[in-house]
């Protein structure tokens, strides 16, 4: 009798870094359904990049360590709050600081060495996870990672999120539309103050290397100059 081999399940991995804006908790949901539609295993990296950092091999998925599974019935509601679900940072690991890795991870700098690459760190723990893709959710520098990997030939799905909506290749980022709304709610609530004692007031708004929060604050609150 012949034996049916059985086909492992694809599994893809979801994590979320950089500043927190709304629209991340709906995004993870609706990836978590999709996957669950297709029939495909879905695991949360905790921390953005840092979870794959200092994720250990053997360690539980939980959602007290640095990996955990994702299913319907558990993400059902998270859209019904800010912030992300799989909690945030900065961590890079391509340019990982001594002072700032895990202690387990300070043995491997040499002793003049302040940066390291953990680059293949990163690919090893994504191996023995059984990781086929990953689905960065972040702006710059966490898809600068995600770039990184992507040199490496590991498949990257990356979802932009920045206020500053300055990722190429897309037309709005998750947060733009946050930032410009209370960009011009701010606006509007000085206009009394200002008018009140005959002044000029001058707006700064972010933006990084890119204008557009404030060119399109500018125009929807009605403002005499955009600089």
């Amino acid at each position: 009798m012949n034996k049916t081999a059985v086909k492992r399940k694809k599994t893809i991995a979801i994590l979320t870094g950089g500043g927190d804006v709304p629209g991340l908790n709906p995004c993870i949901k609706t990836l978590v359904y999709r996957a669950a539609s297709e029939e495909i295993r879905v695991i949360g990296i905790r921390r953005g990049w840092a979870g794959l950092l200092e994720y250990r091999e053997g360690e539980t998925l939980s959602r007290k360590g640095c990996v955990q599974e994702l299913h319907p019935p558990e993400v059902r509601t998270i859209d019904r709050s800010g912030g992300t679900y799989l909690h945030t940072s900065r961590t890079n690991p391509s340019a990982v600081r001594k002072r700032e890795a895990p202690a387990f991870l300070k043995k491997a700098f040499k002793r003049k060495d302040e940066v390291k690459d953990f680059t293949p760190r990163v690919l090893k723990n994504l191996e023995h996870l059984g990781i086929d893709a990953i689905i960065p959710i972040g702006g710059d520098d966490t898809l600068s990672f995600a770039d990184r990997l992507h040199r490496e030939r590991f498949p990257v799905i990356a979802v932009p999120k920045t206020m500053d909506n300055d990722v190429f290749g897309t037309d709005f980022c998750i947060g733009f539309s946050t930032a410009v709304t209370r960009g011009v709610n701010m606006i509007h609530s000085l206009r009394t103050c200002t008018g009140s004692h005959e002044r000029i007031a001058v707006i700064e708004l972010f933006g990084r290397y890119c204008g557009e929060t404030s060119l399109v604050s500018a125009y929807l609150a009605g403002v005499d100059r955009a600089i």
